[in-house]
């Protein structure tokens, strides 16, 4: 009887009995396709051993516990990204179990209790996630960079003593040990691929290359269906490009093939008579199989364009194909063989020729814009592409480590206006998100030294970015008095969006910016629309479309729906902290004061009480409204301040605290007073009364907190009218009046 100690990884199928219940045959496709496209190339790249697989089960072994824990996460990486856009109860997803032990080996399978404890680990794990042992917790310390949570000692079932437990926490730690799929073909399949591609070869041959397009990685084709797809079919061509593979063995060559891809859409973006998808919605199936079915009845679009990429030294293989989803037809395929360095012509020779093959007519504008190409240099190219994927994470950090990115395609190509545009746009969102800090830098800096030399060569090799980003400089206007000030800047900074909309008219950048400047105008509902058209051209959209959708119907006064779409958003992309803020607020408006300070603690997990609420009084929302609707923006920040109070704090305790405290005491208390607004209603005998204080700053604070009360302070127009005409403090007796007759 042989025996070994080794590591040994258990998994299975969450929830498996509901999948095979509801859809049998879907579910076993869909578990041999993640075992043939991830968990075994994975598990050879890693050194694994497949012992048995067991129904929706797998047991493997693995010599290394640092390739059997890098194994598993990567798997679980892997299955986050192709479970993005797809139904919930759709999804397929593992919990993974990991366990150092001894082991009796019989023929190929393994026994003893080292396997029974990875199988207890198994079930102790989150759904998506890995569950190791302490042994295994104690030989990758100090080896791989993982967060883990401590579950303590836990009873299993079966197993005499007590394991103590540890989940790896799937964040941003844990996708970055994320890596390619490669497919390791076996010595047969390299020898059915020589046969097929020598009959291939007599087949071009003799019919002069018609059956060029049957090449082993072509799909085995099931065409989409119009009523199964996500979105109504748009009335032209629509089409999504997905992520060209890089067949050149060298991962390092992964940017050039994503840079070809995201050029390919910028021209077709380009397009008026074509609706094309985003590159954030397509770059989600990068490394997954491809399925055109599911990536036109996920984005709703007709035709899918796919290809691949092999580059060796100065050469380069290039194959595409356009197919129609709903027929499965090919209407245009394409194969060049040359240099390197003819990349770019390759890219409008594409671009026109999918044009003619969709029938689309092109404006002499649009033919001179594809031919216009931002840069010529592969390295600078690839450098942008590397910081645009930093950029579109929408958080401080990524948005400070994309700027070396952007640098560096500047150093290769200073003619590069979309790099210029790309970095102008980094240091905009700092200005209006506060992010200065992982910038290492402030507003001033930014505005006086980093910002103008950036726009200024945007400007010289115009983009819609640069468009974009001058909309977003009208929209940080200040001052209310000056005439441009009474909009914020809205009305130029529509124009500017315009122009950015129809320079690219697939771009949702654009069509967010015009969106922006709508709901801080006034229009809120015509916001929306733009909204939904960039969600639609981007359905896996950034997070900042999250704040903005959900900042419309706060402009229109559905904080409900708000709320919701906020929690929505963070739930589906944890890393984007900026949406907690708006969050915050909105759930403290609406009198949810626990949801408001959960909130809270995602934007500042770590900080104290006093730096909490500091932050919170410091903080300036993105959208600042037009000075018709300047309530909007005080309730905003009154509703963060009032979500960084601790829950101890109420109105019956600050009507206390006003009654029984000194003066800093009272001010502290009829100022968070404001904060709660209609809900303060019990306190307007006390403010009233506050009226006569002998501190100006506490009578002044009580006029501006009965304001904000609104209607429910009518009791205090007597007192707010005897004091209307009074110098300085008058002005403010003024606008509560208004405030409380709904004026």
């Amino acid at each position: 009887m042989e025996r070994r100690l080794t590591t040994i990884v258990a998994a299975d199928v969450v929830g498996y009995s509901r999948l095979m219940g509801e859809d049998e045959a879907g579910t076993l496709a869909a578990l041999k396709t993640h075992r043939a496209n991830i968990i075994d190339p994975k598990a050879r790249q890693y050194g694994g051993r497949t012992i048995k697989l067991m129904g929706d089960g797998i047991l493997m072994e693995f010599a290394s516990v640092v390739d059997a824990v890098s194994f598993a996460v990567d798997v679980q990486s892997a299955m986050q990204s192709l479970n993005i856009g797809v139904r919930e109860d759709r999804q397929v997803l593992y919990r993974v179990g990991i366990n150092i032990g001894d082991v009796i080996v019989e023929d190929d399978d393994i026994y003893g209790d080292g396997v029974n404890v990875a199988a207890r680990l198994e079930g102790l794990a989150d759904a998506g996630g890995v569950c190791i042992g302490r042994n295994v917790r104690d030989q990758i310390r100090d080896k791989v960079d993982l967060t883990l949570a401590d579950l303590g000692e836990v009873e299993v079932k079966n197993i005499a003593r007590p394991v103590r437990a540890f989940r790896i926490v799937m964040d941003d730690k844990a996708i970055a040990l994320s890596t390619p799929v490669v497919q390791e073909a076996s010595q047969s399949e390299h020898s059915f691929r020589a046969v097929v591609m020598a009959v291939i070869g007599l087949a071009v041959l003799a019919v002069g290359g018609a059956l060029l397009w049957r090449q082993p990685w072509s799909p085995q084709f099931d065409p989409a269906r119009v009523e199964a797809m996500a979105y109504p079919l748009p009335d032209k061509p629509s089409i999504a490009v997905l992520p060209f593979n890089n067949l050149s063995g060298d991962t390092g060559q992964e940017h050039f093939a994503d840079g070809l891809t995201e050029d390919l859409i910028t021209d077709l973006s380009k397009i008026s008579g074509l609706f094309v998808i985003a590159r954030n919605s397509t770059f989600v199936y990068k490394g997954a199989p491809v399925n055109v079915k599911k990536v036109a009845e996920d984005l709703g679009v007709r035709y899918v364009l796919e290809g691949s990429v092999r580059r060796a030294a100065d050469q380069l293989r290039v194959n595409a194909q356009l197919i129609d989803a709903t027929t499965g037809a090919h209407v245009w395929a394409e194969r060049f063989d040359g240099q390197a360095t003819d990349i770019f012509d390759v890219q409008d020779e594409f671009v026109l020729k999918i044009v003619e093959a969709l029938t689309v007519e092109l404006s002499d504008t649009e033919k001179s814009e594809i031919k216009e190409v931002d840069t010529k240099k592969i390295e600078a190219r690839e450098a942008f592409q590397k910081g645009w994927t930093l950029y579109s994470r929408f958080n401080a950090q990524d948005n400070a480590k994309s700027v070396i990115h952007f640098k560096r395609a500047i150093e290769l190509d200073p003619e590069y206006g979309r790099a210029h545009g790309a970095l102008a746009l980094v240091y905009a969102r700092a200005v209006f998100f506060r992010w200065f800090q992982a910038l290492g830098t402030n507003e001033a800096e930014i505005f006086m030294n980093l910002m103008p030399p950036v726009l200024k060569e945007a400007r010289k090799h115009p983009t819609p970015l640069v468009h974009v980003i001058k909309a977003m400089k009208h929209m940080n206007y200040w001052d209310y008095g000056k005439a441009e000030g009474a909009n914020r800047g809205t009305d130029d900074a529509r124009i500017e969006a315009g122009l950015a909309i129809a320079l690219q008219p697939n771009d949702p950048e654009a069509h967010i910016t015009m969106a922006w400047a709508l709901i801080a105008s006034g229009k809120p509902s015509e916001g929306l629309n733009f909204v939904q058209s960039a969600m639609r051209l981007n359905p896996n959209y950034p997070s900042h479309y999250t704040f903005f959708n959900a900042m419309a119907h706060y402009a229109i006064g559905d904080l409900n729906r708000a709320a919701s779409i906020l929690k929505q958003g963070m739930k589906r992309d944890p890393r984007a902290t900026e949406l907690a803020p708006l969050a915050a607020s909105i759930h403290a408006q609406l009198g949810q004061r626990r949801e408001a300070r959960e909130a809270v603690r995602k934007w500042r997990p770590s900080a104290s009480q006093i730096v909490l609420r500091e932050a919170a009084e410091r903080y300036i929302f993105p959208i600042r409204f037009r000075w018709a609707d300047r309530h909007k923006d005080r309730r905003l920040l009154d509703g963060l301040q009032l979500a960084a109070l601790p829950s101890n704090v109420t109105v019956t305790s600050l009507i206390a605290d006003l009654k029984r405290s000194g003066p800093d005491g009272q001010l502290s208390a009829v100022r968070a007073l404001g904060w709660f607004g209609p809900a303060a209603a019990a306190a307007v005998p006390d403010l009233i009364e506050a009226l006569d204080n002998g501190q100006s700053t506490v009578r002044k604070e009580a006029i501006m907190a009965l304001g904000k009360i609104g209607p429910d302070a009518k009791s205090a127009v007597p007192a707010l009218k005897a004091i209307a005409d009074k110098p300085l403090i008058g002005i403010r007796a003024r606008d509560a009046l208004e405030s409380i007759s709904g004026r």
